[in-house]
């Protein structure tokens, strides 16, 4: 009996002490953390170093993992962000944001070939579960099924996606230029109205969403509409190269032709597009503007 109860003792001695020692390289973890903090913005190196002697002295705490993933972040060194928020998913399922800046890591990887857009699918799908509020994971998956060629599912996120963030611009433009892609137009003209509905007026990407209503007008032959929304997407962004020969051209097939306009247009984009580096870029606009613009004047002139 008496050495049973030296034996509890010396084990009840022994957790204390390792439960003492574990609370310790807790809290030097948060120090170096903290420090990590201080520094990231100006050294993402030095703070790097600072938040890995964290995770080593403290390997459970995913709040530090998220850190060193952020610093990594800002190297762009993606696999490293990948892989280490990989570690935070695991101790912590239930964190969306973890899950969706993994995607985000997975994603650059993708646009450089290193791997496949259906790798990211995964951690977008974990952070909808985890978080079946945050848009950006709808997004962000919507874009991933695109590149894989599922439109239908591309579009069922898409629509997700403004459910839970009405105000998001992009996403309306990126799901009415999906409905384009695929002859939907009817579905794209409803999705890009919603869009100047909930729009603030002064948002500057309202002019992907005048410029793709233009475009569906222009395909019907609805010239009076083309016009107004080009004149719309005009107003928005000024005297865009593009622009203005989009609009000088539109101004060109109103019946009766707004000539004075038209012209003044094009010769914006004249001026603008057709002499030096963005000579080649605008090829084709720029004979067809000297065209237009030599049937607009009449012959002889």
């Amino acid at each position: 009996m008496k050495f049973g109860a030296m034996a509890l003792a010396a084990g009840l001695a022994m957790t204390t002490l390792i439960g003492s020692g574990c609370s310790r390289h807790r809290q030097e973890a948060i120090i170096l953390a903290n420090q990590g903090d201080n520094i990231v913005e100006l050294d993402p190196n030095g703070a790097i170093q600072k938040y890995e002697q964290a995770t080593q002295l403290d390997p459970a705490n995913h709040y530090i993992l998220y850190k060193l993933a952020k610093a990594y972040k800002k190297k762009e060194e993606w696999d490293k962000v990948a892989s280490t928020l990989a570690r935070a998913t695991d101790l912590a399922p239930t964190y969306g944001n973890y899950w969706f800046e993994r995607g985000w890591a997975l994603t650059q990887q993708a646009k450089k070939g290193s791997i496949t857009y259906e790798d990211c699918k995964e951690p977008y799908k974990k952070c909808i579960e985890a978080d079946p509020n945050k848009d950006e994971c709808y997004a962000q998956l919507a874009i991933a099924y695109l590149w894989t060629d599922d439109e239908q599912k591309a579009l069922q996120n898409f629509t997700k996606a403004i459910e839970h963030r009405a105000d998001n611009v992009d996403y309306y433009t990126r799901l009415a230029d999906l409905y384009i892609r695929l002859g939907l137009e009817t579905e794209a003209e409803k999705v890009l109205t919603a869009a100047k509905e909930v729009a603030d007026p002064r948002d500057k990407r309202l002019y992907n969403v005048h410029t793709l209503l233009a475009g569906i007008y222009r395909d019907r032959e609805q010239v009076d509409r083309m016009v107004a929304e080009f004149e719309a997407a005009k107003a928005v962004k000024g005297e865009d190269p593009g622009l203005l020969f989009n609009l000088g051209m539109a101004y060109s097939k109103l019946k009766p032709p707004k000539k004075a306009e038209a012209l003044q247009m094009l010769k914006g984009f004249s001026a603008r597009a057709c002499k030096g580096k963005h000579a080649k870029k605008y090829k084709v606009q720029c004979e067809q503007s000297a065209a237009a613009q030599q049937r607009l004047r009449g012959p002889g002139i």
